[in-house]
């Protein structure tokens, strides 16, 4: 089957119900066992799309970093993150969406119309919005979101790796390989690590009992 790529038409269509300003908003980094999550929203001009826009997970590194660049030059974009604290203390899909809402309240100018992948909405938005399951591939300016959310993101976790080497971060980017579970078990655990997910949890559980 072939296959489609993101349009804007759910910005044009908030566009004609009367917004000025509409937004696309994305995450990167749920499901990784180290590092915060990070969130973009992205306003496009709707008349200078960079060519080749896509949902982040269809391009190679490459063409996100061009397109990140590219975006960046032509559009309104804020990008914001919820750290390993937050993420342990309300959980990921609460942290997750407390980035989104600051992405979208570090906009230059305030959107009045938010387009969020996924299937809720976060609270704490000081605008309308929708929420677009499998918006990134759908969507040109949550596509846009999730390649500059990818591409920030992407570079915390390198920067991270040079910090504490041994975990992979540089190619992993945090999410749980079979290379990076075993330097955890070999190295132990990093303060970036997030504690309230289940392998983490467990290695700290077990040194906590081998130690007592």
């Amino acid at each position: 089957m072939e296959s489609t790529l993101p349009d804007h038409a759910f910005e044009t269509a908030a566009l004609a119900r009367g917004a000025l300003r509409v937004c696309g908003v994305d995450e990167v980094g749920r499901g990784p066992l180290a590092g915060p999550v990070t969130a973009a929203a992205v306003v496009l001009d709707l008349t200078c799309i960079p060519d080749g826009l896509n949902d982040s997970k269809a391009l190679k590194a490459g063409d996100r970093d061009r397109l990140c660049a590219e975006i960046r030059a032509v559009a309104h974009v804020s990008v914001a993150h919820a750290s390993v604290e937050e993420i342990d203390r309300i959980n990921i899909l609460r942290a997750s969406h407390l980035a989104m809402a600051r992405a979208v309240a570090g906009l230059p100018q305030a959107p009045c119309h938010a387009l969020i992948d996924g299937n809720m909405i976060p609270d704490g938005l000081d605008c309308t919005a929708e929420a677009l399951v499998k918006g990134d591939a759908r969507c040109l300016s949550i596509a846009a979101a999730s390649i500059v959310a990818k591409v920030a993101r992407d570079a915390i976790m390198v920067d991270l790796a040079q910090q504490h080497p041994g975990y992979g971060w540089e190619t992993n980017m945090g999410y749980g390989t079979a290379a990076h579970l075993a330097a955890l078990r070999d190295i132990g655990v990093s303060p970036h690590h997030r504690r309230s997910f289940k392998p983490i949890h467990n290695i700290l559980w077990q040194d906590e009992n081998v130690s007592t």
